[in-house]
């Protein structure tokens, strides 16, 4: 189900209702209530792949009573985690990658001069979101064995956890610590969180369907046809996409944390305004935030993170990255784009610039940037979606492809696209959005947060009509994520 369709502003204001209806109710019941509409949400794409969450649901719950059972004997717990590590990034490797390792090794034995007769690829479909639940049910038994939670013995509330609907296929990646806490304890409904969370959801939906969802057509034409475009044309298809990936996965996020607060759940901000960006340390300090803690929580400090020598550290950047970008898709074009982060990242780390705008942002003291700073930010926002093109072709020929006809083909014309002089508009609504993004740049979960009624009301109705007026049934609505 998405959130940007029928179907959900039907099921949304329904179970919302029925879920404050259960509130007097014990708290088991509601959060069987809670399992029950996360199931059917999840369902609504292809009810088979539920027993993949059952099954990550179990596995863990009873691996984390295990490890914690085991606390003082390491080599035991060390096994369990193992375990849980080798069920859940088995379930994710199967489905995810097997097909893409397949295609590698085939390839890889035709470049040494083996035929391979037949095909090793399987007809696999990919369950929506299984990146997401398998590294948040994994952060549970790593917090257990590193003795930073204990678990839980309510098995309906963990379940509650693994399968929250908001949050279930696109994130945040939320730890035990904080969602959990939440299901296990009594929710009271607050307007004010409630009217909180109709603004977020508001302001997402707008990212998604006027800005990520309007690009998309012209975005999808220029890479698909890039060979038949000028310079110009090429670099508009890039940052139209670099704003177009914004607006949905961000979009995604603000919907989810919004419909959270409907239920009474704070989930963590996954994006505070990461266009700001001063450095490429800033940037994933800023995007998609709770992978980059996750990743930083249990594979980057684990291997030794900056504890270690330079070189030692250089090299946990790289697999990180390397890591991030294989996350995001089984393609080798994911590997590169990881493997080219990795390479802007490392200069800033040995500069000792990797943690020195942790805390603040652009302008911090000043309603206006300093020249210095819009300086930084262009560089960095530059490098950021030159990256993308790796991000976005279906293939690394088609990568360097692209590359290769921007620097080869020095025609400049702004309107070289079959939409012509319309793409005033665009430019006009993509210089609107970073103008608001950047007034509202200190607060990611307030985007409406101004004093004057008049002025709040006023943008509630320019939004609300935008989303109608750039909704666009015959586009498609899905998530760009979803595939990860």
């Amino acid at each position: 189900m998405l959130f940007n369709s029928l179907e959900f502003a039907i099921f949304l204001p329904l179970v919302f209702g029925l879920y404050w209806m259960l509130s007097k109710a014990r708290l088991q019941i509601q959060n069987l209530f809670l399992i029950l509409i996360s199931y059917i949400f999840y369902g609504w794409w292809d009810w088979r792949f539920l027993f993949l969450i059952v099954l990550s649901t179990v596995v863990d719950y009873t691996i984390g009573h295990y490890i914690h059972k085991n606390r003082t004997d390491k080599k035991k717990a060390k096994a369990w985690l193992t375990l849980s590590v080798m069920v859940n990034i088995g379930l994710l490797g199967f489905f995810k990658y097997y097909n893409f390792f397949a295609d590698s090794l085939v390839e890889s034995l035709e470049l040494l001069g083996y035929t391979v007769k037949s095909t090793w690829t399987l007809q696999i479909i990919l369950p929506v979101g299984i990146s997401f639940y398998t590294f948040q049910t994994l952060s549970y038994s790593f917090d257990i064995y590193y003795e930073k939670l204990k678990p839980t013995k309510n098995f309906i509330a963990f379940a509650a956890f693994v399968s929250f609907f908001p949050q279930l296929v696109a994130g945040p990646i939320e730890r035990a610590s904080n969602l959990l806490k939440q299901i296990e304890q009594r929710r009271i409904f607050n307007y004010v969180q409630a009217s909180d969370g109709v603004k977020l959801i508001l302001w997402g939906l707008f990212k998604k369907i006027a800005i990520a969802d309007s690009l998309a057509p012209m975005v999808d034409d220029i890479f698909l046809n890039y060979d038949t475009y000028p310079s110009s044309t090429l670099i508009l298809g890039v940052v139209f996409f670099s704003f177009q990936v914004y607006g949905d996965f961000s979009g995604y996020s603000d919907i989810a944390i919004g419909t959270a607060k409907l239920f009474g759940i704070e989930l963590m901000s996954n994006f505070k305004f990461p266009n700001f960006s001063r450095n490429v340390a800033e940037y994933w300090q800023r995007w998609h935030v709770s992978l980059s803690t996750w990743f930083r929580h249990y594979l980057y400090i684990p291997m030794g993170g900056s504890r270690a020598s330079k070189q030692r550290s250089v090299f946990n950047i790289i697999v990180i990255f390397v890591v991030s970008g294989l996350w995001h898709g089984a393609n080798w074009t994911f590997v590169f784009w990881g493997a080219f982060h990795a390479m802007l990242y490392i200069p800033v780390f040995l500069m000792g610039r990797n943690r020195m705008y942790k805390g603040n942002v652009i302008g911090q003291n000043s309603y206006l940037p300093s020249l210095t700073e819009v300086g930084q930010v262009l560089l960095t926002f530059g490098l950021v979606t030159f990256s993308r093109i790796f991000f976005r072709s279906n293939s690394i020929s088609n990568a360097f492809g692209y590359i290769d006809s921007i620097f080869t083909d020095f025609q400049f014309d702004w309107y070289a696209h079959p939409m012509g002089y319309r793409m005033i508009d665009f430019y006009i609504l993509i210089g609107c959005f970073v103008v608001y993004e950047y007034i509202i740049r200190k607060d990611e979960r307030r985007p409406f947060a101004f004093k004057s009624a008049l002025v709040r009301f006023s943008l509630y109705a320019v939004i609300a009509f935008s989303i109608l007026l750039f909704y666009d049934d015959g586009v498609n609505r899905s998530f760009i994520y979803f595939q990860f």
